[in-house]
């Protein structure tokens, strides 16, 4: 089946509930998209020092990739594939250091970057060891602590970024400290795809998020799209709560936060007091895991502002979205329309869901033409 969703949010209907109960459209999305797109992998803190591993999966229960991070010798991060490249067997489990990387199945050694070593009882093989012996390495790009990857090649980092740090190249990143007890895993009863939309629109927000409303001036909300991204920003409702920098503005008004998101899955939220990372991770057609990485940078400024109580702010939005998946199951509902004011991101999201379904290979919907946004 195709998808269209109209380039005329003026004229533009949402996706159908049939998508999101269309399992072909999932597995496009696996087997296509998911491997070519950047991931948030972790953090270098990970990896204090040479000879620390740390085992990493990969979007769990949907991609399901075991890689695995390393400090090698001369201090250089690497991200390998956690498979033995003898039988498949996965290499490392938990947080370790060590010297080499061995396998507990038959022994077969490697180096810390990746490299075999040495392999028992092999003497008689022929053309061995070839470079397929070796773990496969996969690239690895920083924002300050934070790590990204892709599984296959296919748009740069830079790129994909691009939005990023054109809008905050005044922020230290560097001054992002990793705070794991704050960090959390979410389970979510709603298609993936209907928790990334409700986060590209605002125009919720003074409905569902009474705490968040007071801490914004909803009426000066923007939302900017950029090939691959769409950025969130609206003033705080309280100047001193809102970011210091000069560069930080909505409008003439200190910002909130700056809500960027990722396609498919990746959000990047930026307040007073830091970052949170949330990686949206499909399990099935019903049922969604949301990562939540916490990094701070100011702790005086936590508990204020938009950035106060996120937790909050996840189980209302997970209420109303559990309540749209139970909607789009009835046979009386086929699609809808979208606000033009308040739902451009949404229906950006949407018109590349459909792009990708159609046509999963043809990435020239994420080309970037640095003079203008896309509408």
């Amino acid at each position: 089946m195709l998808y269209q969703v109209a380039q005329d949010i003026r004229e533009a209907r949402t996706l159908p509930a049939t998508y999101y109960r269309d399992p072909k459209a999932l597995d496009t999305l696996r087997e296509h998209v998911f491997p070519v797109v950047w991931h948030y992998v972790g953090s270098e803190d990970q990896c204090p020092e040479p000879g620390w591993l740390h085992p990493v999966t990969l979007l769990p229960g949907f991609l399901d990739e075991p890689l695995l991070l390393s400090r090698d010798t001369e201090g250089r991060l690497n991200l390998l594939s956690n498979v033995c490249t003898h039988r498949g067997n996965i290499l490392i489990s938990e947080n370790c250091k060590r010297k080499e990387i061995v396998c507990a199945y038959h022994g077969r050694r490697f180096s810390l970057d990746g490299r075999m070593l040495s392999m028992p009882f092999f003497q008689e093989a022929k053309n061995f060891p070839g470079a397929s012996d070796n773990l496969t390495s996969l690239p690895l790009r920083s924002l300050g602590p934070l790590l990204f990857s892709q599984l296959q090649e296919g748009l740069t980092f830079e790129k994909v970024f691009y939005p990023l740090f054109q809008k905050l190249f005044w922020m230290d990143f560097k001054a992002l400290k990793p705070r794991p007890d704050l960090s959390r895993i979410y389970q979510v009863r709603a298609h993936w795809a209907l928790y990334v939309e409700n986060y590209l629109e605002g125009f919720h927000i003074p409905f569902v998020h009474k705490g968040l409303n007071s801490a914004l001036d909803f009426k000066e909300y923007s939302i900017e799209i950029f090939p691959g991204s769409v950025l969130q920003t609206a003033p705080a409702s309280q100047p001193e709560e809102g970011f210091e920098a000069p560069q930080a503005l909505c409008g003439q008004r200190p910002a909130a936060a700056f809500y960027f998101w990722f396609w498919p899955n990746l959000m990047l939220n930026f307040y007073p007091w830091g970052l949170s990372v949330n990686v949206v991770v499909p399990q099935s057609l019903d049922k969604t895991l949301v990562f939540y990485a916490t990094f701070v940078c100011d702790e005086k400024k936590m508990g204020r502002g938009a950035g106060a109580e996120l937790h909050r702010v996840e189980m209302e939005d997970q209420a109303v979205v559990e309540q749209v998946q139970r909607g789009l199951r009835t046979r009386l509902y086929t699609s809808g329309r979208y606000s033009p004011q308040l739902e451009a991101g949404t229906h950006y999201f949407h018109r590349l869901l459909a792009h990708f379904h159609n046509d999963p290979c043809n990435f020239s919907i994420l080309d970037y033409d640095h003079s203008s946004n896309v509408s």
